[in-house]
């Protein structure tokens, strides 16, 4: 009795925590070889994980504070602006800020900026 009671209370947190984890968007966060991602873009990355990821979503088209960056360079335009989607509008959103972004021009030098825009055409 005692064993199948032990048997039905496992079986109910299993339940409970694939219904908790069943909406969640979760995968699990791939390396830089298996994104298949150079120097240059690996750095971009951590860049990305310091500066951006906070507001930012990178490989999901989901949003968080910010609109996703999944796929930024794919279109011609930027979504908000209009502007076109190319690394010197990037370029200079990142380093002189817009709306509600901070400027990080004065926290990157210019190869960081390289590197942090090398990353995001992965994206």
């Amino acid at each position: 009795m005692r064993s199948a009671f032990r048997n039905w209370r496992v079986l109910v947190i299993v339940a409970v925590a694939l219904i908790m984890c069943s909406g969640c968007d979760v995968q699990r966060r791939k390396s830089d070889a298996e994104l298949g991602l150079n120097t240059q873009q690996a750095g971009g990355r951590r860049l990305y994980d310091q500066y951006c990821d906070r507001c930012h979503e990178p490989y999901s088209s989901r949003d968080k504070k910010a609109r996703s960056l999944q796929g930024v360079f794919k279109k011609q335009f930027l979504p908000e602006s209009g502007m076109p989607a190319n690394d010197e509008r990037v370029g200079e959103i990142i380093v002189t800020g817009r709306n509600m972004m901070p400027a990080f021009g004065q926290a990157m030098s210019q190869q960081q900026v390289q590197d942090l825009l090398a990353y995001l055409h992965t994206l």
